[in-house]
């Protein structure tokens, strides 16, 4: 049977550091929807990669005193250990400096070269080179001593006057943009994204320059090899490159995965994604995405994250005090994916103790040692009565909460769900009390059914944590005798209550989430 195809990306990152804990969010949410889309038995195809040409990354080589391929080369172990270290599962990480984009980028710009949406011209204007991106002089800032400044990182422009550009008909997709957007309201996420971005396009386009002839770290055009792509001109394209555009040899790959399901990015790259990304796709015949999701900023103290500030936390840092899936956990159930999210230490240090190991955690523990203690490590047979508990009783809404979630990226809502039934399983134990039950022989049958029944929670929590918590979901589920969450074929018919098999060895371990001393943290990070 021919699966399902599901693609899903992240922003092509720029090369101009190491990543930190915004390209990291950005990055984590994307795995844990393609995780949760494999278990539902989708064929998935999961994009990320660098973003390696343009200005800034030449001038950033030659202050380094080495070539820009070398520059970036030095870069690129960075982006890819830090994805490894978190448990991320792209299919292709995109290199813009690669053949295969170069073959792509020359190929869309050639087509809409063909199709009469480009035409050459000067440029009269204000250039950005840390944010790569022009402006008008009514949307630069001025700084304390007058001279115009970028909007955005608040760093002088460049004025860029006569320069021969190639420019894109961006002007002629104003109504067809609009009512794209009309007629797809769910294109932008969330929703107030999507009232930036029409407040934007209505208040008119401008044709948009995408070639620079003053430098040649870039991708040259085949109509004019004088020519190289401005970075958003050649970034994009990364999209299409990731599943096989412009290779013949993956002509049925690109077909089947395109268009793409979800783009995320950060909203404050949004415009990119949802006016210049669609008009390009629109001129060239190709199909749209099906969603754009701006996610919000990560915030320090009430600022948001940027390397320029200084206060870019480094992922590994937080996971050597935490742990991989607790990371993960934590920047996807307590920072609701679309809103700015202030973040802490302190607040890290309650979550991980709060949910993951005085609940999660600590009723795996509980439940694996009872069931050592009163059945030898073996899953008890359960009785037809079973099933009349508490947590059978509300695990169809639960587990399609989770689900329903899960498909609208709600990451929050998805790992509620799965704490709530985990809760529900702690208290469980306190109401049947297992302990007063094994005492009495005439109660084993009652024993074997409590038992069996917060084995069985177990296995269904561990399913829902999988794509946040991806070691220790295994690691749970392992011990019960359950098989390994991503080995389901099906998510959702494996989230019906009473799957676990009677007999299946049960082993015990150590804590899955040891309890933090959230002073001894603290006195450390201060």
């Amino acid at each position: 049977m021919t699966r399902e195809h599901f693609y899903i990306t992240t922003p092509i990152y720029y090369v101009n550091a190491a990543p930190h804990l915004g390209t990291a969010y950005t990055t984590i949410a994307a795995d844990c929807v393609a995780r949760f889309q494999r278990m539902s038995g989708k064929d998935v195809r999961f994009v990320t990669g660098s973003d390696e040409h343009g200005q800034k990354i030449a001038d950033t080589a030659t202050k380094n005193g080495t070539t820009p391929i070398e520059w970036c080369d030095s870069q690129i172990p960075a982006f890819k250990d830090a994805w490894e270290m978190l448990d991320i599962t792209y299919s292709e990480f995109v290199r813009t400096s690669s053949k295969a984009q170069e073959k792509s980028v020359q190929k869309l710009w050639q087509d809409l070269y063909d199709r009469g949406y480009l035409y050459k011209g000067s440029y009269e204007g204000w250039y950005c080179v840390h944010e790569e991106t022009y402006y008008a002089e009514s949307d630069l800032e001025k700084d304390e001593e007058g001279n115009f400044v970028c909007p955005e990182c608040k760093r002088p422009v460049q004025k860029a006057s006569g320069e021969e550009n190639w420019f894109f008909k961006l002007s002629d997709f104003q109504e067809k943009l609009l009512e794209y957007y009309e007629t797809h309201p769910d294109f932008i996420l969330p929703v107030t994204r999507k009232n930036e971005i029409v407040s934007f396009v209505k208040s008119g386009l401008k044709d948009l320059s995408i070639s620079r002839s003053t430098f040649d770290w870039g991708v040259p055009f085949t109509f004019d090899e004088g020519h190289v792509a401005y970075v958003w001109a050649d970034a994009l394209i990364a999209y299409l490159t990731g599943i096989g555009f412009a290779d013949e040899a993956r002509l049925d790959e690109f077909n089947n995965f395109w268009p793409a399901n979800y783009h995320f990015v950060g909203k404050d790259i949004t415009r990119f994604h949802c006016v210049i990304w669609p008009a390009m796709l629109m001129a060239a015949g190709l199909p749209i995405p099906e969603h754009v999701f701006g996610h919000g900023f990560l915030l320090t103290k009430g600022e948001k994250m940027s390397k320029s500030k200084g206060n870019a936390l480094s992922p590994k840092e937080l996971v050597n005090i935490f742990g991989v899936d607790a990371y993960r956990y934590y920047f996807m159930s307590d920072v609701q994916f679309g809103a700015d999210g202030s973040i802490s230490i302190e607040r890290m240090c309650q979550v991980y103790n709060a949910d993951l190991a005085n609940t999660w955690g600590n009723l795996v523990s509980r439940v694996t040692n009872m069931t050592k203690k009163y059945f030898d490590f073996k899953v008890p047979q359960p009785s037809s009565d079973a099933i009349n508990n508490p947590m059978a009783e509300m695990t169809s809404k639960t587990c399609q909460t989770f689900i329903d979630c899960m498909d609208t990226v709600d990451f929050s809502g998805a790992t509620k769900a799965a704490m709530e039934l985990a809760h529900r399983a702690n208290l469980y134990i306190e109401e049947s009390e297992p302990w007063t039950l094994a005492k009495d022989e005439s109660k084993a049958q009652q024993l074997a059914d409590v038992i069996y029944n917060t084995l069985e929670a177990i296995r269904l929590i561990a399913l829902m944590l999988a794509p946040f918590c991806t070691r220790t979901s295994v690691e749970a589920s392992r011990r019960i005798g359950a098989a390994s969450p991503f080995e389901v074929e099906d998510l959702k018919s494996s989230l019906v209550w009473g799957q676990l098999k009677a007999g299946s060895s049960v082993e015990i371990g150590d804590a899955l989430f040891p309890r933090l001393d959230e002073d001894k943290i603290l006195a450390v990070e201060d």
